[in-house]
């Protein structure tokens, strides 16, 4: 054998063994796919839900005047925001509680007519003036019980007009990770159990997803949005969560 031709026995063999590898490589990598790939493994949504109360109650109600004159509106409006005020801190509301806002002014037009029946134009005929008041408190049943009972104002004749109470939790967050880590469990145990009714173990962490945070009343038909809903208008609330987890499988 010359040596023209044991070169060329070389390289064969090394070629040889370079494509054992390569296979042996990308055999590995397609099996190794299979089971990491996003579009494999096992899929499981997990939730968790729990009932609380409201800690933080807001109470907004407004009240009116009428005058001929600014000034003459403005001195019943300012009248009437004292008795508001003393009729809230005789009940136990803090000054620190409540808000007024700024007196908002409107005029008052009125249509002439001319004997015909028919209009010829408009006059002033007075003032509209309105003012606001926001009650913020953690002492929800103080508020919850004067926002229900405003029979003494009616009687001060004020022109007060009141609006439903909102209510609030002010530990929302920590709710919120409490929730998410018992959604996360829950899934993990689907997930688990799924694997181990096939034969399998649960392997690698693929995806995982957070659902929106929703909180609805207790014991109502209130309807999950897609956005995530809120509700305010109770005081017992449900808040929910889920969880979405996919793992491969070993």
């Amino acid at each position: 054998m010359d040596l023209k031709e044991y070169k060329g026995i070389i390289i064969a063999c090394i070629a040889g063994i370079c494509a054992i590898i390569c296979v042996s490589i990308l055999t590995g990598n397609m099996v190794d796919y299979k089971k990491t790939s996003g579009g494999g493994g096992i899929t499981a949504t997990g939730s968790a839900s729990c009932d609380f109360e409201a800690d933080l109650i807001v109470w907004r109600g407004s009240f009116t005047a009428y005058g001929e004159t600014t000034q003459g509106a403005y001195s019943v409006v300012k009248n009437d925001a004292k008795i508001i005020k003393d009729y809230l801190l005789e009940n136990g509301v803090t000054e620190e509680e409540m808000q007024f806002s700024s007196v908002r002014i409107s005029p008052r037009w009125s249509t002439e007519y001319n004997e015909e029946g028919y209009e010829v134009g408009y006059y002033l005929d007075g003032y509209d003036l309105e003012q606001q008041i926001s009650v913020t408190s953690s002492d929800v049943d103080k508020v919850d019980s004067i926002s229900r009972d405003i029979t003494q104002l009616i009687e001060a004749n004020v022109e007060f007009t009141s609006e439903a109470p909102e209510y609030y939790y002010t530990k929302l967050d920590e709710l919120k990770l409490q929730l998410i880590d018992e959604a996360t469990q829950n899934a993990k145990e689907r997930i688990d159990i799924m694997a181990a009714g096939t034969g399998g173990k649960t392997g690698k962490l693929l995806t995982a997803n957070l659902g929106v945070f929703q909180i609805t009343a207790q014991n109502t038909n209130s309807d999950y949005s897609y956005g995530g809903s809120f509700d305010t208008s109770s005081r017992q609330k449900t808040a929910s969560i889920t969880v979405k987890l996919n793992y491969s499988v070993e």
